[in-house]
């Protein structure tokens, strides 16, 4: 593994590689080992798109490995002037020893692995989020002890956390059922990627996706970028495109929840069920901290 640019680029045991060595340092940070792993390296942070868990875990996370962390706005960067993103990934990987960004198009981030020769972690863009899925996954094999054979139940929008969660669901052995309204599918590249599994539903129907579910995951209607959309899409997606109890009722009865926040209670979540889950939700939160710890020591160590 050289970059992770999205979870399509990697296999099962690729995957299963990262939860095992978050769950070791998660055991690390807990009682007290230190492990500087990456004393004198220094990731650089690129940001296009606004950010709480993907800045704090990452700078915090780079600090506890032993490095140093770099934030770099995209308005502060001459790329923001027009500078080529291959020029800026050819002078950027003469100054670091890891790039994560967070931004739009994937394309901007398969142009860094592309034109740079360090590593590049996808921090968030408009297709995929990969981090954020890894500690969801990490998050679930916690609590359910495994994840193949388990059933993820994805419900809302068909943005890059579904795009992300049914290609980390299927590859580590997980079914997954997904729901969003007509005209919100999730991209042709991870159905074409899904859809001949039998292990994938995508359907208009909630409370379908949702039953035997042992997790169940949402997230905003209108992500970042989208907000000229929110009308429409409140249109599209009010009283049925919800973690309530009804759809919960559907479910196992043990069957977590997930969302990767920031969460409008009362839209895609009742605050009834975030509250009634909210400890796996921050649990999941917090594990975007070690998950990424272990991608960037798995990138940047050697």
């Amino acid at each position: 593994m050289k970059h992770l640019l999205k979870l399509l680029d990697l296999n099962n045991q690729e995957i299963v590689e990262i939860l095992d060595l978050a769950d070791k340092l998660k055991y690390q940070k807990a009682h007290n080992i230190p492990h500087r792993r990456l004393e004198g390296k220094s990731l650089g942070m690129v940001f296009a798109k606004a950010s709480t868990r993907t800045r704090i875990s990452f700078e915090s996370g780079m600090f506890q490995l032993g490095g140093q962390a770099l934030f770099l706005s995209s308005s502060d960067l001459q790329i923001n002037r027009g500078e080529p993103v291959e020029d800026t990934a050819r002078v950027l990987s003469r100054y670091l020893d890891g790039i994560m960004i967070r931004t739009f198009a994937q394309a901007e981030v398969e142009a860094l692995a592309e034109y740079g020769n360090i590593p590049i972690i996808n921090g968030l863009t408009d297709f995929c989020h990969p981090c954020q899925v890894l500690a969801d996954l990490m998050t679930i094999r916690e609590r359910k002890g495994l994840l193949s054979g388990l059933k993820l139940c994805y419900v809302g929008d068909g943005n890059n956390m579904a795009n992300s969660l049914i290609v980390g669901g299927l590859k580590t052995g997980m079914k997954v059922a997904c729901a969003t309204p007509k005209g919100y599918e999730p991209w042709k590249e991870v159905l074409d990627f899904a859809v001949p599994n039998p292990d994938f539903t995508l359907t208009t129907e909630p409370l379908d996706a949702a039953a035997g579910a042992d997790i169940l995951v949402t997230d905003v209607w209108a992500s970042m970028g989208q907000e000229g959309e929110k009308k429409q899409r409140e249109a599209a997606f009010a009283g049925k495109y919800q973690i309530s109890a009804e759809l919960l009722a559907a479910a196992n009865s043990d069957a977590m929840v997930l969302h990767c926040l920031p969460a409008h209670k009362g839209e895609e979540i009742t605050a009834e069920v975030f509250e009634a889950h909210a400890a796996e939700i921050f649990d999941e939160a917090e594990n975007r901290l070690h998950a990424q710890k272990a991608v960037m020591v798995m990138l940047m160590e050697g």
